[in-house]
Parts: structure tokens; sequence; C-alpha cells
């Protein structure tokens, strides 16, 4: 997984009791997709390569993983807590909405919100509890905004950033602790306050401290 320092944030505040390893299993899950997508340079073999990870995420149900840090990992630590094979692999179709569409419109930015982002988050709280609908949301925001992170277009990255602010405004009361953190990050980095800051270190440990 990318380094990220307010990720590793995110993740210290999950409980430490087997919840923090499946969080950070899925966000592996969701790193490694991310980089099927951004390597890929023809999209048929792009394809290819989210339906191997589509197929092998679905088999977990049935079959001990592959020696693959990312699928052993999701088997250790997330199928235990309730969260199938297939339900993971449905991520996988977020991602190649990427793959699949010519132009992103938001059409295509609201499936890949939903499927990726949505998706993954509402998984994670099903782990880590929380209102699920809220968590939803957010996730959606949050995959908008990295997508426009990683978007070349500046004109699809501003939609992306536009959509990403609508999903992640409103309350975060209600939200576990590591999944509300993801979305704070985003938050602030979309109002411009800069990381490293004093004023957006504190925000982020008020958040964590106090939950909203």
């Amino acid at each position: 997984m990318h380094h990220d320092p307010e990720r590793d944030l995110a993740l210290a505040y999950a409980p430490d009791d087997g919840r923090r390893a499946a969080l950070s299993a899925l966000l592996a899950l969701d790193a490694a997709l991310g980089d099927v997508v951004r390597s890929t340079t023809q999209p048929a073999l792009g394809q290819i390569r989210l339906a191997w990870w589509r197929e092998q995420l679905a088999k977990l149900d049935d079959a001990p993983p592959p020696a693959m840090p990312v699928l052993e990992a999701l088997a250790a630590h997330v199928l235990p807590r309730g969260v199938g094979g297939v339900a993971l692999s449905g991520i996988v179709d977020g991602w190649d909405v990427l793959i699949e569409e010519e132009t992103l419109k938001d059409g295509a930015l609201d499936r890949f919100a939903s499927l990726r982002g949505g998706r993954l988050f509402a998984l994670a709280a099903g782990v880590l509890g929380g209102d699920v609908a809220k968590t939803t949301r957010l996730g959606q925001g949050w995959a908008l905004f990295d997508l426009a992170r990683h978007q070349s277009d500046p004109q699809i990255a501003a939609r992306a950033d536009t959509l990403a602010a609508k999903a992640l405004s409103g309350p975060l009361a209600g939200v576990a602790r590591s999944l509300g953190m993801l979305a704070l990050s985003a938050r602030l980095e979309l109002a411009g306050v800069p990381q490293g800051g004093p004023k957006r270190a504190a925000r982020l440990m008020w958040f964590g401290l106090a939950g909203r």
C-alpha cells in the first residue's frame, strides 16, 4: 500500500482486536486494484487483469487463497468477520468503470464512486460498525476525491472534486473513527487546508477524540 501518513493515522484509530488488520487488508485490496488500472495501457489487458482479481476474490469463499499477500490478508482478517469473497469482488466493478468508459461523464463517475468507494466503506463499516448509509456516502466522496488526484484531465478532475465535496459534506458523527478520518482528510484537502499544518492536525485530532 502506498505510504500516506493520514491513512496510517486512520488505521491507528481502528480497534487493535483484529479489526485494524481487517481494514488494512481492505485498503490494500483497493490500492492493488488501483495499481492495475493506473498501470494499464491497453483496456482489454486491464480488464483481463481485473477479471483475475474478481475471480480470485470470489474463490476465497470456497478455497484457501493463493500465495499472494493481499489475498492472504483478506482471508485471514476480513472473511472471518462475515465479509465474503463475492462481496469483496464487487469492488473490482468500480475500478472497471475507469477502463470500460471512454469518457467519465457524471453517470460513470457516480457508478465508480458507488461501486468502489461506497462498497469499500460499506464493507468496512460491517467490520468496524457505525452508520452504514452515512459511511457509504462518505466512501463515495472519498473515492471521487482520490480519482481527482490521479486524473490527468482537469475538467474531469474538477467535476470529480465537485461531486466529492457534496458527498463528503455533513456531520461525521456516527461513523467509525477510522473511516471518518479518511473522509475528513479528503474534506480538508478539498478545502485547501495543507497537510502537515497545525489547523489540519488539530482538526484530525479533534475528530479522533470526539468523533465529530
